[in-house]
């Protein structure tokens, strides 16, 4: 069986470094020594030792919990779920906000390993740049090595066990909702491009303009935050290029409140969808049609995933989204 020892020198570094990469010490290590140190921990199947780590795992009693911004509704629905299910098993959760600075979730990743929580749930969208997504999945491989459980909420290129949205059919079942009632010219407020959920999201929705054999150029794809005034900006862009548009689906309902009060501002009467179907989706005016995603459900599965017993192989739990019809979608000839 392989050592410390045999790790560190397989890695060409000194057992103290590969030491503190194993064990995630706060102590700065250079990018490509923590790579040849868990490069090393792969090939040899280096376990740490079992008496140590179940010393280490009796006095976890938190968990850490990285969302992207918690004030943002999306990320409050899921944290509850999150919380609740830490509490009921006497964990203290610990939330930090990202702001979707991966730098900063490399910052948070490492602080909750060298605090030895139990276990760190990312709840985030995963990073389509593949050099970003494999710099946070080396932190959380070192911090699954001295015995930590991992989950994420979403598509991640990471390690641990995942609970995924489905993202890509609720993007089919939003087009298609507008594509059932007769609207032929629509527009998509979209999230930053570079994110995986955004990703999903429209190819969902491309799937829909593909089977209803319908036409939605580039160009109506605006990408914007994840945010009532990057709702309220992306439709202004769409009302002042695209006038003929109709209906607007926008992938998240932050951004589609956003775009019914710029629309309300522009005296202009055009469909809109959501995606999440947040509490606030009931409660605008007209009524929000939304693509539902159970998000304290999701909270509460990822939380019971990492604090569960690890399995052989990761797990995956899928959950399917659901069109929920309100005043703010109608057919076009109503």
């Amino acid at each position: 069986m392989a050592t410390l020892a045999d790790v560190a020198r397989h890695a060409g570094v000194s057992t103290a470094t590969a030491s503190r990469i194993i064990n995630g010490s706060p102590k700065p290590v250079a990018d490509a020594l923590r790579v040849r140190v868990l490069a090393a921990v792969a090939e040899l199947k280096y376990v740490p030792n079992a008496h140590a780590q179940m010393l280490a795992r009796s006095h976890r009693s938190a968990v850490g919990v990285i969302v992207h911004d918690v004030s943002d509704p999306y990320f409050a629905e899921i944290t509850r779920g999150l919380q609740r299910v830490a509490e009921a098993d006497g964990r203290l959760a610990i939330i930090c906000n990202s702001y979707r600075e991966p730098d900063r979730e490399l910052e948070y990743i490492d602080l909750l390993h060298a605090h030895q929580v139990a276990a760190i749930v990312i709840a985030g969208s995963g990073y389509l740049d593949a050099p970003t997504a494999a710099r946070l999945d080396d932190r959380l491989r070192a911090f699954e090595a001295t015995g930590g459980r991992i989950a994420v909420i979403g598509r991640h290129e990471h390690t641990g066990d995942a609970v995924m949205p489905d993202n890509d059919e609720g993007g089919f079942l939003a087009a298609a909702h507008l594509f059932e009632l007769g609207h032929e010219e629509i527009a998509v407020i979209a999230g930053p491009a570079y994110l995986t959920t955004t990703a999903d999201r429209l190819t969902g929705l491309q799937r829909a303009v593909r089977k209803y054999r319908r036409k939605l150029p580039k160009e109506r794809i605006v990408h914007s935050d994840f945010t009532r005034d990057g709702g309220v900006a992306a439709t202004q862009r769409i009302l002042a290029e695209f006038p003929a548009v109709t209906a607007i689906a926008a992938l998240n309902d932050s951004m589609a409140v956003g775009a019914l009060a710029a629309l309300r501002s522009a005296g202009r009467r055009v469909a809109v969808i959501g995606f999440d179907d947040m509490p606030i989706a009931r409660d605008v005016t007209p009524s929000l049609t939304s693509v539902r995603l159970p998000l304290t459900e999701l909270g509460e599965r990822a939380m019971r995933l990492a604090l569960g017993a690890a399995g052989d192989e990761p797990r995956v739990e899928h959950v399917a989204a659901e069109l929920v019809p309100r005043e703010s979608t109608w057919a076009l000839d109503g």
